[in-house]
């Protein structure tokens, strides 16, 4: 059995689309934080089950949502709200799950951006891997924004992708997400400052645990934003991406720069 839950807070625009992905899981929970819009109707319609939570942090809420998926669920599959499950990743997920003597623990995925029509393949960073499918109770959540997801027992990779649309609410929505986002890692960020990674870990076979330690390196870097712009357009090719993928490597600038304006205020205090 598949549960799968959904974070979820005004997704009007693209839930219906999401929800209907998920056609062949046998739960569906929609774990909402007091959306204000048509979200819960929508996912009344399709037999959902609605738990809704304040937002602190979105370690808490992945953690806590986890907490009212069913016992009898073997598996978890964990989406957001903006990302649809292709047909190619969902042959692949019932294939995986119903091994029952598969010693995989917990999978993860890589995303396709979409970003004003088009997959922005080199300006996004493609791939990045994420953990989205687990067996029920082998996982827990930590850090309170791009969160991580860890398991005490062994990690796979699913070959196929989710379709990702960070863009579905527009322009306006995106700032006012990225400066939430902003302040949380700004936050982090000084915490973490302090405490260093293994710096063998930018040669792990564990890609997670080598986006980390390159993070870490990055947040220490003059001119950071500078950096980060001609990383992803120059030298990852986001120049091959067209004008759409200069926008977005702008955009990635903006809010790289947000974050460092945002640790100097608090190592100031």
């Amino acid at each position: 059995m598949i549960s799968a839950f959904i974070l979820t807070y005004n997704e009007e625009k693209i839930l219906p689309e999401c929800l209907k992905a998920l056609d062949f899981v046998s739960e569906i929970l929609v774990f909402d934080s007091f959306s204000t819009d048509g979200t819960l109707e929508i996912a009344r319609e399709t037999g959902a089950k609605i738990v809704q939570r304040k937002f602190d942090n979105y370690a808490n809420q992945r953690n806590e949502a986890l907490k009212n998926i069913s016992a009898n669920a073997d598996w978890v599959l964990m989406v957001d709200a903006d990302e649809i499950i292709t047909p190619e990743l969902k042959n692949e997920i019932l294939e995986v799950t119903s091994d029952e003597t598969n010693p995989i623990s917990l999978y993860t995925v890589r995303r396709k951006d979409m970003f004003q029509g088009k997959w922005i393949k080199y300006s996004s960073g493609y791939p990045t891997w994420f953990g989205r499918l687990f067996k029920n109770g082998k996982v827990w959540v930590e850090r309170e924004i791009n969160e991580e997801y860890h398991t005490s027992g062994q990690v796979g990779y699913l070959q196929n992708h989710l379709i990702h649309y960070p863009f579905n609410k527009g322009l306006e929505y995106w700032f006012e997400k990225h400066n939430r986002y902003s302040s949380m890692e700004a936050i982090n960020a000084n915490m973490k400052l302090a405490d260093k990674p293994k710096m063998i870990n930018l040669i792990s076979g564990d890609p997670i645990k080598r986006r980390k330690i390159q993070k870490y390196l990055i947040m220490q870097l003059p001119f950071r934003p500078q950096i980060v712009f001609f990383l992803f357009f120059i030298l990852r090719g986001g120049f091959l991406d067209g004008k759409t993928g200069y926008i977005f490597c702008k955009l990635r600038k903006t809010y790289e720069w947000m974050i460092e304006l945002k640790i100097k205020e608090l190592q100031s205090h």
